[in-house]
């Protein structure tokens, strides 16, 4: 364990605080942690490294928020979910870490792109007109979406964003479905990470030592999320995702 104690750890240190606010905030935030592990990390090590942080960032919004979830709501998603992480897994073991680390920023940019869409169709003239989100195969493609982008770059979070922001539900519920199904997924993508060789007990050790770190994040997102209004959250996290996705991208 003395191994853990080193400058990475102190970046993760960060990286926890980020994971837990954006755990009980706005899951897109978490974009700009799972960036900066990619920096300082190889890429494909940074996903295992991130995953279990990500496991502590779960556990935290459930005793936060764990009451609020709609379990209707997940079980449309659950099943579309194993076949992305299949797919998710053979591109780990078939690219190479800067062709990783690059993705992972082009991922960041498109879903940062698909979320400013979706922001100029809610705010223009389709205002009020009825979601196609409620339809199946959306839940499918988002399933499969949040599978994939979760295995290669922990970064469902934004897809997730957009298909409940469509669906209109409202924050709390938002955050406790949130943490439900990134809980089961990213346990699910453990087995996948060991299988891997990503994942070591170096990972799970600093992972437990940055738990203050997660859970003051935790209360400041909690904090934040009852005080502002939805609106800044998205442009916060556009902002801060946009600027992680080019840094990966041109790195």
């Amino acid at each position: 364990m003395a191994d853990l104690f080193t400058p990475l750890l102190a970046v993760f240190a960060v990286i926890g605080f980020i994971i837990g606010f954006s755990k009980t905030s706005i899951g897109g935030v978490a974009a700009i942690g799972v960036a900066v592990a990619a920096l300082v990390m190889p890429a494909k090590e940074s996903t295992a490294a991130i995953l279990a942080v990500l496991i502590v960032g779960d556990l935290v919004a459930i005793r936060f928020f764990g009451r609020h979830v709609d379990w209707s709501l997940l079980r449309s998603l659950v099943p579309a979910v194993v076949p992305g992480l299949v797919l998710g897994t053979l591109f780990l073991a078939w690219v190479s870490d800067e062709v990783l680390r690059r993705s992972i920023g082009a991922m960041i940019l498109a879903l940062v792109a698909l979320q400013l869409w979706a922001r100029w169709r809610r705010d223009g003239h389709e205002q009020g007109r009825r979601s196609r989100a409620d339809h199946p195969l959306m839940a499918a493609i988002t399933g499969t979406a949040a599978g994939f982008t979760t295995m290669t770059a922990n970064a469902a979070g934004s897809v997730m964003t957009l298909y409940f922001a469509a669906k209109g539900v409202d924050k709390a519920r938002f955050v406790g479905s949130f943490a439900w199904f990134f809980l089961g997924v990213n346990l699910a993508k453990v087995p996948f990470s060991v299988g891997l060789g990503l994942m070591t007990w170096a990972d799970v050790g600093r992972a437990v030592i940055v738990v203050p770190a997660v859970v003051l994040g935790g209360l400041a997102g909690r904090a934040l999320l009852r005080r502002l209004r939805q609106e800044q959250f998205e442009v916060a996290v556009l902002l801060g995702s946009g600027l992680a996705g080019l840094l990966l991208v041109t790195s």
